[in-house]
């Protein structure tokens, strides 16, 4: 399912916004297309604009609607055929340890000061390392579907909470979960960011449904460029999921 005509979703409208620079492409102005109101997008429109190439930031659901530019390729994976890497296994393999704790959305100050500290290292200068807590609340803690919080902490010997190490917020869709947004300590010579993506791999499976989706894959753009070192994956082209190699 990937054209908007087969949704159900005939009381949605969808606009065009102005341009505005683009976040992952220097020098380039993006456009996206916004699907409203939201308070219609229920669990399961959500899954059926997901499967056409949508993604949501807070309660803002969107999919690039560039002018001449097509850089912006959704990426899922079918978790029932994924062969990880001799990297992805070492990388599962250090960070077994990790305790998961999958909490419903909520603040805590911590999340929040290890997302400012992964936003200062990782991302300086593009303006999310100044998020207030309004502002970061609005883009990973709202949501009208069915969202979770989970963190990732190191042992702790008493069984208490040991120290935080990265969060991540999934959404869980009719055939698969989706990846919000992720952050880690940043300081850490780890392997966190590969971690979770295999983590929520492991997740999909266990749910026995049949897709993880990763957002964009943008060949231009080193920050995104790592989704396609996961295989097999699809990709969505011309209106229709694609396997690649």
């Amino acid at each position: 399912m990937s054209k908007l005509k087969e949704l159900p979703l005939a009381q949605l409208q969808f606009y065009a916004t102005a341009p505005y620079p683009c976040s992952y492409l220097a020098g380039r102005l993006a456009r996206s297309q916004v699907a409203t109101p939201s308070h219609l997008i229920h669990a399961d429109a959500y899954s059926g604009l997901v499967a056409a190439g949508f993604r949501r930031s807070g309660m803002f659901t969107y999919r690039p609607h560039c002018d001449g530019c097509r850089a912006c390729v959704p990426l899922r994976l079918p978790v029932a055929d994924f062969k990880p890497k001799r990297s992805q296994r070492r990388a599962w393999k250090a960070h077994a340890d990790l305790v998961a704790r999958v909490m419903t959305l909520s603040f805590l100050p911590e999340h929040y000061e290890l997302y400012l500290r992964y936003q200062a290292c990782r991302h300086s200068g593009g303006g999310m390392d100044q998020d207030s807590v309004d502002q970061y609340t609005q883009f990973l803690l709202q949501s009208r579907i069915n969202s979770r919080l989970v963190e990732f902490r190191e042992p702790c010997p008493n069984g208490g909470l040991g120290p935080l190490k990265m969060v991540s917020i999934l959404d869980v869709l009719s055939d698969g979960l989706s990846a919000v947004y992720t952050f880690y300590e940043p300081d850490d010579d780890a392997s966190y960011g590969t971690y979770n993506v295999l983590w929520q791999i492991a997740q999909t499976q266990e749910l026995g449904l049949s897709h993880l989706y990763l957002g964009y894959w943008i060949a231009e753009s080193q920050k995104m460029a790592y989704k396609a070192g996961f295989s097999p994956h699809e990709m969505l082209l011309d209106g229709r999921w694609q396997r690649q190699p």
